[in-house]
């Protein structure tokens, strides 16, 4: 943790940027000051903290007060992040499914790189209800708990043929009834196969809603709770891809990359990582770093590069 502070950090922008703006109405901006409101992608990022001087949410900051700094956030990062998307590589609704249920403790790069075997063995659900269980545990020991994780494939996809004509349903309620899937797995699903509203807690956002201050919540359907109150439900699919992809690449968990931070002036915690703007800068990860993001196949105006095939780096 980096022993400046959000004072002496605003002072050395200022001078470094020649700004006279204050770093309260800079924040009060939506924080393009901090960026030049023009940036976008990685660069905004990569450039994003020379400019803004950090400030301190008030220690009795209103809920009005809060919902509105929030709002400016997602705002923020629909701006930083405009190609957010699950990290998962997919093409239907039953392979995000299986890969969803894979990502548990592991890594969405290491589950894109063992999925592409697993689907052309097993493409279907009934093809993974029938499988030998020993031979999937094969396919999938690359991802950590294979036969826990191979248990619940298997007993899921016997529930969509027995139970769902082999199609994955649509619902929450239906979703969470399968063997190892739960509100967050159902809600990846519900909004990124479906197009249904909905709020994804995984570690990352749950993490960056609580340094935001958005909430103290720990568990994941509280935290659900009091985000949906905060936005309209429109936005609560693009806000979960938002917020973890901005905690994969700059917010980290032990040492966040506060200096190169676009939201900087908006972030009560600013100060808890890296401040410094050149030695943040190498602490950013994917895309924003000049690295290879984590699907094989990534969207077509992902920025960055994709993934290597599993035994290619």
């Amino acid at each position: 943790m980096s022993s400046s502070t959000p004072g002496t950090a605003g002072k050395k922008t200022k001078a470094a940027t020649g700004g006279k703006a204050s770093a309260s109405r800079k924040a009060a901006t939506g924080g393009k000051a901090a960026t030049g409101g023009k940036a976008s992608g990685p660069r905004k990022a990569a450039t994003g903290a020379r400019a803004a001087a950090p400030r301190k949410a008030p220690k009795a900051e209103s809920h009005l007060a809060m919902v509105r700094r929030a709002r400016r956030i997602n705002r923020e990062l629909a701006e930083v992040y405009p190609y957010a998307h699950p990290e998962l590589d997919f093409r239907n609704p039953f392979e995000l499914l299986v890969a969803t249920v894979l990502s548990a403790q592991t890594t969405d790069l290491r589950v894109n790189q063992t999925t592409p075997a697993l689907f052309a063995a097993y493409p279907t659900p009934e093809d993974m209800a029938a499988a030998v269980p020993e031979e999937m545990e094969e396919i999938i020991r690359p991802t950590g708990f294979f036969r826990a994780k191979t248990k619940s494939l298997m007993g899921l996809s016997a529930a969509l043929r027995d139970e769902f004509g082999g199609e994955v349903p649509g619902r929450l309620e239906d979703l969470v009834k399968l063997p190892g899937v739960g509100r967050k797995t159902a809600n990846v699903v519900l909004g990124n196969a479906f197009g249904v509203p909905g709020i994804t807690v995984d570690t990352h956002f749950g993490r960056l809603v609580r340094r935001w201050k958005w909430t103290d919540e720990e568990d994941p359907v509280k935290v659900e709770a009091v985000v949906a109150g905060i936005f309209p439900k429109s936005e609560w699919t693009m806000l979960s891809h938002r917020v973890v992809f901005h905690g994969r690449r700059i917010c980290h968990a032990r040492k966040p990359a506060c200096g190169a931070c676009p939201i900087a002036p908006l972030c009560p915690s600013y100060g808890e990582g890296e401040t410094d703007p050149e030695k943040a800068r190498k602490l950013l990860k994917y895309e924003m770093g000049g690295h290879p993001g984590q699907r094989l196949s990534p969207p077509a105006d992902y920025p960055g590069k994709p993934a290597p095939a599993l035994g290619n780096g």
